[in-house]
């Protein structure tokens, strides 16, 4: 009980000041602990930023796949999918969170591990549905999820670092979706 309220003090000071701005006497202090009590239930800060990262990765998974959900195909559950994704990167302190630090304070072995967890596998499943009922011309569903992973991690990189927000989550929503597209023409 005690982390799940940390975790909701924690995650919009994370997502605003960032990690590095974000002392653990903040964190205690907004979730009304001492510092001890905190360590006593996170052995680091970092591991803190960890569980916020798999929560807010979590929340905006899922709302990608309630999106797909009423998709007519797979190649267009794929394509609202991403969409809802890189619309909740729209969100400053979840872009902070998820594409801003994650990358820094997890290490990027631990960050792709972690991103590749809760997001590979429905990717994967989709494609191979996709494959199965002659929409996309795959040979390996598991590399081309991994590069399709990469574009919508690359996609927010974009959207945290552009001018207009907005027009770069378009942009990149679009870009993903002609990808997608692309896998549905016969080789050559």
């Amino acid at each position: 009980m005690f982390s799940t309220a940390m975790m909701a003090k924690a995650m919009p000071r994370l997502g605003s000041r960032g990690f590095a701005a974000t002392s653990v006497e903040d964190l205690a202090r907004a979730a009304r602990v001492t510092t001890g009590a905190l360590y006593h239930h996170f052995s680091t800060k970092t591991a803190l930023f960890e569980i916020v990262f798999e929560q807010v990765h979590g929340g905006l998974l899922a709302k990608a796949g309630d999106a797909a959900g009423g998709a007519s195909h797979e190649v267009e559950a794929l394509s609202r999918g991403f969409e809802a994704f890189l619309d909740g990167l729209l969100l400053p302190e979840v872009q902070r969170i998820l594409i801003i630090d994650a990358p820094a304070v997890l290490g990027l072995a631990r960050y792709t591990e972690l991103d590749e967890r809760y997001a590979y596998a429905t990717i994967s499943e989709h494609l191979r549905e996709a494959v199965v009922a002659g929409r996309l011309h795959v040979q390996d569903t598991d590399t081309i999820a991994r590069l399709l992973l990469g574009a919508v991690t690359r996609a927010g990189m974009l959207i945290a670092n552009a001018a207009d927000p907005r027009r770069a989550r378009d942009d990149a929503a679009s870009a993903l979706r002609r990808l997608l597209l692309g896998l549905a023409h016969p080789p050559a």
